[in-house]
């Protein structure tokens, strides 16, 4: 394998890091390089490029892993065992992720098949981009002017079972999974980083979850021609999601989201003009 081919992977590491947990829509980025990039490869067969696509994908969740470690930590109840002591009850437990997720996980078992089959098409694809893009300038004009959570540990039960009922807004592709819950819970009166901070927490178990299984399904095409380019995108889908999401999380209070929709919709026109 040459370095050129090793390169692209890198590269789509990188935008797939970028672009994974920020509210612009990962899947939207991915046709663009997609076609620019993975279809010119020989030995990257449909299942082989849909196998590199998970583990990129794995890169940028074990990024969130790493930045929330603390916090999963707390949450699996670790921090009670190694110390003896008794966790704070005012604190985001694993019911309230659990809670969150229950809506898009049971939807998205009952409507997976559909969803590969209708819904990943250009044109969902830039529906996806601009309603999302509505929906996340309607979360910061219509917010609730006197945010009542400020943190992720003031989040109640059913925040979170209304913030998950809008993730599955995120299961329309290029709709982004950040871009619904942040949205739905600024709605709520969530600070956007308190929403941000949940929404990431709960898109780890969700993700390792499908990543998991799609890697088990597929694990024959980790053969030792592709490894380096697997290997290449997952570190670099790591070292970037690492970066971008720590720089999201330091801005979102004071850039909120309409600045993210604005590039969604400059996004959907670039993609329009390109491909229609």
């Amino acid at each position: 394998m040459d370095i050129y081919t090793i390169l692209k992977a890198i590269i789509l590491g990188i935008v797939e890091g970028l672009t994974e947990f920020a509210p612009v829509s990962s899947t939207g980025h991915m046709i663009i390089v997609d076609d620019m990039w993975l279809q010119s490869e020989q030995f990257l067969t449909k299942y082989v490029a849909n196998t590199f696509k998970v583990v990129i994908q794995l890169g940028s969740i074990l990024a969130v892993i790493v930045i929330f470690r603390e916090r999963f930590i707390d949450l699996l109840g670790l921090n009670k065992i190694a110390r003896g002591t008794h966790q704070r009850t005012n604190r985001l437990s694993l019911k309230h992720v659990i809670v969150g997720l229950l809506p898009a996980g049971i939807l998205g078992l009952l409507l997976e098949d559909y969803i590969d089959e209708y819904l990943f098409s250009l044109t969902t694809v830039l529906i996806g981009l601009v309603i999302g893009a509505l929906l996340m300038i309607a979360a910061d004009l219509f917010s609730s002017k006197s945010t009542k959570v400020h943190t992720v540990d003031q989040i109640t039960y059913k925040q979170a079972l209304i913030v998950g009922c809008i993730q599955c807004l995120s299961l329309w592709p290029g709709f982004s999974r950040s871009g619904s819950t942040i949205s739905g819970g600024v709605l709520l009166g969530m600070s956007h980083r308190a929403a941000a901070d949940f929404t990431f927490i709960m898109a780890v178990p969700i993700m390792v979850g499908a990543s998991g299984l799609s890697l088990l399904k597929n694990w024959e095409y980790f053969t030792l021609e592709a490894l380096p380019f697997f290997i290449a995108g997952f570190i670099s889908a790591f070292i970037f999601a690492l970066l971008s999401i720590r720089f999201f999380l330091k801005l979102i209070n004071r850039i909120k989201l309409i600045p993210f929709a604005i590039y969604r919709i400059v996004l959907a026109s670039v993609i329009y003009v390109v491909y229609f």
